[in-house]
């Protein structure tokens, strides 16, 4: 069975992850890491009403995302300011070219690639510019635009299609958040955690293609 399609996660895949920055933004404050990241993202291996779900699935504008995050956090005892929680993501040290150089070998070898994320309107065309998504990826499902954010199965299926891959045996999907690579596994793709070094998982992907 050869692999035709390489599926990848942005945040926490070609950035740092967005929950290490609300870990430690949350530890610097003195609040519990995980007490945090649940009133900022909710619980994240659901699909839920939280305001930061809605946000992902284009439901709602990012000022009033972060309007009813900050109330929440403020009634928690927590403060919420997304530029400071933020601020660490470009600075954690770790070289992520290699997913990039990565992507490009892997599509000039013929290898379809799509990006499949939870994302947000409002920093769309950032980190489309940031990534240079036309040259790299066949296709890009962003959770905004699609109305369906991760771990929602409609998701991993849209990207599929996107790809032309009817068996989800011969594709692969990475990322960071280990419950989006459970439900990718349970739809039959090979599934593979990225953790805060990608380099790891770009070997066990290494292995992966080598046994296909």
């Amino acid at each position: 069975m050869e692999i035709d399609a390489v599926l990848w996660d942005y945040g926490g895949v070609f950035t740092p992850s967005p929950f290490n920055a609300a870990h430690a933004y949350a530890r610097a404050q003195g609040a519990d890491p995980e007490g945090f990241v649940h009133v900022v993202f909710g619980s994240y291996d659901a699909d839920t009403e939280h305001p930061w779900h809605r946000l992902e699935r284009g439901e709602l504008s990012f000022a009033n995302a972060l309007h009813e995050i900050g109330a929440s956090a403020e009634a928690a005892g927590m403060e919420f300011d997304i530029g400071q929680m933020f601020g660490s993501l470009a600075v954690d040290g770790v070289d992520r070219t290699v997913v990039v150089d990565y992507v490009r070998r892997l599509r000039a070898g013929g290898v379809r690639t799509a990006i499949v994320t939870n994302n947000i309107r409002e920093y769309g065309d950032t980190w489309r510019k940031q990534l240079d998504v036309d040259v790299l990826f066949d296709a890009v499902v962003d959770s905004c635009l699609e109305g369906v954010r991760k771990p929602d199965p409609a998701i991993y299926r849209t990207a599929l299609e996107r790809v032309g891959v009817s068996d989800p045996s011969r594709a692969v999907f990475l990322d960071d958040f280990e419950h989006n690579v459970i439900t990718a596994q349970g739809l039959g793709l090979h599934g593979i955690v990225v953790g805060p070094d990608p380099r790891p998982a770009l070997a066990e992907l290494d292995a992966l293609l080598a046994r296909t």
